[in-house]
């Protein structure tokens, strides 16, 4: 299994991607190829004295930015560390890809370079949240500001499948992110997606709240990207304002910190469930081969855990199992 990482997208590139996948082809037993400045790549492999035979260098001239126009992976950018991944996908030579680079290049190398599943209108980034009883997944996340209905089903299917084939739940609840349960509420969007998914070999649960699949209340939530990415920017800001709260109180005198001590545990692994680190990236729903983005603030730890998703999504055959179903709704 090859699985190429763009070792100069992201924050904290090159050395956190490096670490990562090091450490990810040791512990997983995965073929590695790292993209980006050849010399520079082995430079830094030497400076941090890892070595691996599972690691193997793909020179690339560049980085695409955040305010470059993401079109360019396709032609003027295709030589940066991204689009030289992206070419080894589409031919073959590797069979997952990894980049805590530009989300609007991924998307767009997802879509144009790495292929569409047949029949999926657009690819869904797709992010796994921590909830009051484990995981969820929201679709879309962002990639697809404006939606229509049969996108929204395909996102519903998609992302049930992925649910139930990496992160192992059985008959995954299916739940539309609405302003209210009731099937009469939300815009056109909503009303002609619910339809949709009633029929849908899934196992669709209705319209959502806001509040609920944060609170368990569904596997995935679906919804278009617009209002995904505010969802998804809200929930964020939200994490950090408890994160701020909470060092306010155990540091305001000696009892609450006292109270810290003891609860020291218990905080940190609750802590441990909001981490983004600990589940890697948001897979790109939707495309031919298994392709993740990693968070831009990705270390060593978050680098290697999108790799072991990339492998799970190849091991398991996700893709092969997104086809079958939506051959299903299709017919």
């Amino acid at each position: 299994m090859r699985i190429a990482v763009d070792a100069f997208g992201g924050d904290n590139a090159p050395d956190e991607a490096i670490k990562g996948a090091v450490w990810a082809a040791v512990e997983y037993g995965v073929d590695i190829i790292l993209t980006g400045d050849k010399d520079k790549l082995e430079e830094r492999l030497s400076a941090l004295s890892l070595a691996g035979g599972n690691i193997k260098i793909v020179d690339a001239d560049g980085v695409i930015q955040i305010e470059d126009n993401p079109l360019d992976i396709r032609k003027e950018k295709a030589g940066t560390s991204m689009g030289k991944a992206f070419q080894l996908l589409a031919s073959g030579q590797a069979d997952a890809f990894v980049s805590a680079g530009s989300t609007a290049a991924l998307v767009v190398g997802g879509t144009m370079i790495a292929g569409r599943i047949k029949g999926v209108k657009r690819p869904a980034l797709a992010p796994i949240m921590p909830s009051t009883k484990g995981f969820y997944m929201l679709l879309d996340g962002g990639a697809n500001l404006d939606c229509r209905p049969e996108m929204l089903l395909q996102f519903a299917v998609l992302g049930s499948v992925y649910m139930q084939k990496i992160m192992n739940i059985n008959n995954p609840r299916v739940g539309l992110l609405n302003i209210g349960t009731e099937d009469k509420k939300g815009r056109e969007l909503e009303l002609l997606a619910l339809d949709l998914m009633r029929s849908a070999p899934i196992n669709f649960i209705g319209n959502v709240e806001g509040r609920d699949p944060i609170l368990g209340g569904c596997d995935v939530a679906v919804t278009d990207g617009f209002t995904g990415n505010v969802y998804l920017k809200a929930v964020e800001g939200m994490g950090g304002f408890i994160k701020h709260g909470m060092e306010g109180i155990f540091n305001t005198d000696l009892t609450t910190k006292l109270g810290y001590l003891f609860s020291k545990k218990g905080i940190k692994n609750f802590a441990k469930t909001m981490d983004y680190k600990e589940v890697g990236g948001s897979p790109l729903l939707g495309c031919k081969s298994a392709v993740i983005k990693a968070h831009g603030s990705s270390d060593s730890r978050a680098f290697k855990n999108a790799i072991r998703q990339a492998r799970d999504f190849i091991e398991r055959g996700v893709v092969f199992e997104m086809e079958k179903s939506l051959q299903e709704v299709k017919n």
